[in-house]
């Protein structure tokens, strides 16, 4: 797995949407302070591909990787593995109660040479190829089946994180086992083992099968063939003697049939024959519409009396005048009569509101008169008020003080204000002014009292006087209206006449209903009589039209019973002479059933003696015979053929179960596997043990023995201890040493797309001193510059970052994370 491409926002500390192109950085460094974010871009990259980080202790530690206050979180990696590009996604958000759940993740098989900057221009996810893996379910096997390695393996041999990477050195001898059975394939042995099992029992089984498909063909010999044959000539020959026999059956029994059909014809004949017989009542049909016409033609006299009487009183109705009119004129008189006694009581009514309005109006004036006078008291008391004013200037300015004011005319304050004397003329005349002010009031309102009272009269008034000349005018309309008219007893009589005729009318024109119903009941019996007479006349065509082949005799159209008579006594004549001729019909019936009969036995005794059922059909019954003997042959051999065929079969299974059963016998207990893994496990070491020795500057090699790391000592002659004893730097010199050979060695013997195309160290290189990282940085650019796998280291050492040539700046402020890069 090579990564080429990855895209974060929300993630962790990468807050903002951050790019990193791995294109061409086939060695590099992630650099920056601690803290910044360095191993945040091994964590995005496994969790793009296996939606967990090494640090988060498992899935459950998902909600880690939203950046703070962040709701989702986005991470898209871009790789290749086994010379096919991919693109994992990722997303995770949280929901409005707080959970962490991941939204979306998928898997895509990239198209050949698509160009990764494509990304930046906004691509829909269908753009980006084939869909591998869909949901977060299908992501586990859709990525180890790419990449080839499960996510406790790919941190162990690709992304080695902090803290982890002394895994494989440490690991449990079962553990570095199964690693190494993943990178190299060589599980694949343990499938064929068990495929060369199952193909052996696959065998068996079939082996099983043809042998008792065997055992069903034992009777398949020689005597069953021939007598198989021998009942084909044996059915051949039943087939030549009834297909000798059959024409003459048919010929029998085409004789029996012919005599059959003229006896059926006969007692047809006789039987149509014998049902003509007249129906009930002929006789009264032709009675019935007789009668209906003459009912008919007196309920038609009775309509045209009744209509002539209701005529002539219509005439006599429109003679007697109008009647409408007759009912206005006494309308007009009774109107009268009740305006005449109204027209009194409105008159007294106006004359008496002219007197209330009269006396109104002069007690108006008189009120008037009152206030005229109280108008003018008042002006003299004013007058006589402002004469006082005049003569006392002193006591005039006093009523307008009050005490604390200031005196108009010395500008001083009155702290108290004398009162005014008792014999003032100032006080006289106010005095007389109040009184002639309330009585000007008092008689304006009597005015307003009056004149409101007067007004109303006159409302009455007008009131009235309309009321009567409307009286008086519908009184000279009636007036004219019955100018000249009769007296009420008159028009009364004339009325009475009126109703005499209208109820002299209705009478007529209900009989005239009656009878126009009764009219058309008589025309209903007539239709209903001629429908019956119809009916049976074509009952009588249609009984005779059903003898036309016999010859009936003519029918007389006039009388209808003669008719039937006649029709019926030439039937019954017919009847007779036919029942002549059955007795021959029926022996010549009877002769020749016995004929087909006798014929019918001789071929059924035929199919006996052959061992078969009688059967209305002896040809078919025969053919079927022998089709039966022929298949039963070719089926004997059929089979035996199919024996034979199986017998070949049965020796080419049972070679098949040997050499499977074989394959997995040398296959069984992993022993070609553990020899393969022993001598995997002895080039790992091999390898390690060499960039151990250079990393130590010649103090270690790597050992091997039972599956444990052992690391033997030079300094100390060759002392020989478990790498558990080395110190910190030590273990980080024979844990780089073994990734390093596992990157550069197993790559090449892996069988599987686990290709190690890259490695990435996370591991704090600040721990060795000048010379081994010096050693470390020739051997980290000895490796990448074999130019086959992509290699990546993440420090904070400014004295091996500037040995890297192409270096990821990772930087971090209050908001986010961001990567930029340097060097070459």
């Amino acid at each position: 797995m090579r990564p080429m491409r990855l895209d974060m926002a929300g993630f962790t500390v990468f807050r903002d949407e951050t790019t990193i192109d791995f294109t061409d950085a086939d060695f590099f460094a992630l650099v920056g302070p601690t803290g910044s974010g360095k191993s945040t871009v091994l964590d995005a990259i496994c969790f793009a591909l296996y939606g967990t980080v090494p640090r988060w202790g498992g899935t459950r530690g998902l909600a880690n990787a939203l950046a703070p206050s962040a709701t989702e979180a986005r991470v898209r990696l871009v790789f290749e593995s086994g010379g096919a590009r991919y693109v994992a996604t990722r997303v995770v958000r949280r929901d409005g109660r707080g959970s962490v759940k991941t939204a979306n993740a998928g898997l895509q098989l990239m198209p050949a040479g698509f160009d990764v900057t494509k990304l930046d221009t906004g691509l829909s996810p269908d753009d980006l190829g084939e869909v591998v893996a869909g949901t977060p379910a299908e992501m586990e096997q859709a990525v180890l089946e790419a990449v080839g390695l499960p996510y406790e393996q790919f941190t162990s041999c690709v992304v080695l994180p902090q803290g982890q990477f002394a895994d494989f050195l440490h690991a449990k001898p079962a553990t570095r086992q199964q690693i190494l059975v993943n990178l190299l394939g060589l599980g694949v042995y343990e499938e064929v083992q068990k495929r060369a099992t199952a193909r052996a029992v696959q065998a068996e089984a079939k082996l099983e099968a043809v042998d008792q498909a065997l055992a069903g063909l034992a009777d398949v010999d020689d005597a069953a063939l021939e007598a198989a044959a021998g009942q084909v000539d044996r059915m051949r020959e039943l087939v030549g003697a009834v297909t000798g026999a059959v024409p003459e059956l048919a010929a029998a029994r085409a004789t029996a049939r012919e005599a059959g059909a003229a006896l059926a014809a006969l007692d047809a004949d006789l039987a149509v024959l014998a049902a003509v017989r007249a129906p009930d009542g002929v006789a009264e049909v032709a009675r019935a519409v007789a009668a209906a016409r003459a009912d008919a033609d007196e309920a038609a006299t009775a309509v045209s009396l009744a209509e002539e009487r209701e005529e002539k009183l219509r005439g006599e109705l429109a003679a007697a005048g109008d009647e409408s009119a007759l009912r206005l004129l006494l309308l007009a008189y009774t109107d009268r009569e009740k305006l005449a006694g109204e027209a009194e009581t409105v008159r007294a009514a106006v004359t008496g509101a002219q007197a209330e309005h009269g006396a109104a109006v002069a007690a108006l004036a008189q009120a008037r008169a009152a206030a005229e006078r109280a108008e003018a008291e008042l002006e003299a008391a004013f007058r006589a008020h402002e004469e006082a004013k005049a003569t006392d200037q002193a006591v005039a300015l006093r009523a307008h003080l009050r005490d604390g004011s200031t005196c108009p005319v010395c500008e001083q304050t009155v702290a108290r204000v004398p009162a005014v004397p008792a014999d003032s003329a100032v006080a006289a005349a106010t005095a007389a002014g109040r009184a002639a002010r309330a009585a000007t009031k008092a008689a304006q309102a009597v005015v307003q009292e009056r004149d409101a009272a007067a007004r109303d009269l006159e409302r009455v008034l007008v009131r009235a006087r309309a009321r009567q000349d409307q009286v008086d005018a519908r009184l000279a309309e009636l007036d004219a209206q019955l100018a000249g008219a009769a007296e009420p007893a008159v028009l009364r009589r004339e009325l009475d006449d009126h109703a005499r005729l209208r109820r002299a009318l209705d009478e007529s024109a209900a009989a005239v209903r009656a009878g126009r119903e009764a009219a058309r009941r008589a025309r209903a019996a007539v239709d209903a009589a001629e429908e019956r007479l119809r009916a049976t006349w074509r009952a009588f065509d249609a009984a005779r039209d059903g003898l036309a082949r016999f010859g009936p005799p003519a029918a007389d159209r006039e009388d209808l019973g003669a008719a039937w008579a006649a029709l019926t006594g030439w039937a019954d004549a017919e009847t007779e002479r036919r029942r002549a001729e059955r007795a021959g019909r029926a022996a010549a019936v009877a002769e020749a059933e016995a004929l087909a009969a006798a014929v019918g036995e001789r071929i059924a005794g035929i199919l006996t003696a052959a061992g078969l059922p009688a059967t209305d059909d002896p040809v078919r019954a025969a053919d079927r015979a022998l089709e039966r003997a022929e298949a039963e042959l070719r089926e004997l051999e059929r089979r035996r053929e199919q024996a034979g065929g199986l017998r070949e079969q049965r020796a080419g299974y049972e070679r098949e179960a040997q050499v499977a059963r074989a394959l997995a016998g040398h296959l069984r207990a992993n022993n070609f596997e553990r020899w393969l893994l022993a001598e995997a496990l002895d080039l790992l070491v091999d390898g390690a043990s060499g960039i151990l020795r250079e990393l130590s500057g010649g103090q270690y090699d790597l050992v091997h023995d039972k599956g444990e790391f052992f690391v033997v000592d030079h300094h100390d002659a060759g002392l020989r201890r478990g790498v558990r004893t080395l110190s910190g730097g030590e273990t980080f010199q024979a844990s780089l040493a073994l990734a390093l050979a596992l990157s550069e060695q197993l790559a090449g013997m892996s069988t599987t797309a686990a290709s190690l195309e890259s490695i990435v160290l996370d591991e704090g290189f600040g721990t060795l001193d000048a010379a081994t990282l010096d050693t470390v940085a020739a051997t980290l650019e000895s490796l990448a510059a074999r130019g086959d796998r992509m290699v990546g280291v993440v420090t904070h050492v400014p004295a091996l970052a500037e040995r890297i040539p192409v270096r990821y700046e990772v930087s971090k402020d209050a908001r986010s994370a961001r990567v930029e890069r340097t060097g070459r």
